[in-house]
């Protein structure tokens, strides 16, 4: 899949789940920052159930209705990149107008919270900067922005954020997926595993139940050794 930006798209709390093999019951009690969340519905959806989430995305310093504006074009452009490809596997989503209707939901869901919340959990800002503090979160989530996009963000971006999430994570931090739009492992993920800069961390790919982008049946499981 060609993309000329990293697209704004929003996904599910039922989506992060199974991405990240979440036990909600589990959750409970901790602090959870989703990194480069966009549009997704999570932080919404999972404050509705009693966990405590925040949401760190550039978008969230633009008014609503201007998010609003830009969540119909970039949703057009991934579901026309995907239509045929062979790099996806559609046994969840089932056809590309299903996987309209998540992506549709989550938007939607997005930005009524936003309106309502605004700045209490949802905090404007880009990696490789985190405007939190040492160690605030129990559990941190990145989906699609790392590994994913390979081609437009570089191996010394991807360093430099992953060290500046794990500053501002006590616990562990979950990044999905680790491939690439073509389906292939992302080749920094060995040069991160053996830089000395990140030898006070350990790293391990957990196995899930889901899989789309194929090769995407697994997240990478960050964490202090």
């Amino acid at each position: 899949m060609v993309l000329d930006k990293v697209v704004l798209l929003g996904r599910t709390l039922e989506e992060y789940r199974r991405y990240f093999a979440l036990d909600i019951d589990a959750l409970r009690g901790k602090e959870i920052l989703d990194v480069a969340s966009g549009v997704s519905s999570f932080t919404a959806e999972a404050c509705r159930a009693g966990l405590k989430a925040t949401a760190f995305d550039p978008i969230y310093a633009l008014p609503g209705e201007s998010i609003r504006q830009r969540c119909g074009p970039d949703l057009d452009q991934v579901i026309d990149a995907v239509r045929g490809l062979k790099t996806y596997r559609w046994e969840f989503y089932r056809s590309p107008e299903r996987l309209r209707g998540f992506r549709e939901q989550a938007y939607r869901t997005f930005l009524d919270d936003f309106a309502e919340h605004g700045g209490r959990r949802y905090v404007p800002g880009s990696l490789p900067v985190l405007p939190f503090a040492d160690g605030q979160f129990d559990l941190t989530l990145v989906s699609y922005l790392l590994f994913v996009y390979e081609d437009h963000l570089d191996h010394e971006f991807h360093k430099r954020s992953l060290l500046e999430i794990m500053r501002v994570t006590r616990g562990e931090a979950r990044l999905y997926p680790t491939v690439t739009f073509e389906g292939v492992p992302c080749s920094y993920l060995d040069r991160l595993y053996t830089d000395p800069d990140m030898g006070h961390l350990g790293f391990e790919m957990v196995p899930t139940d889901f899989e789309f982008l194929v090769g995407s049946d697994r997240y990478l499981r960050v964490f202090r050794r």
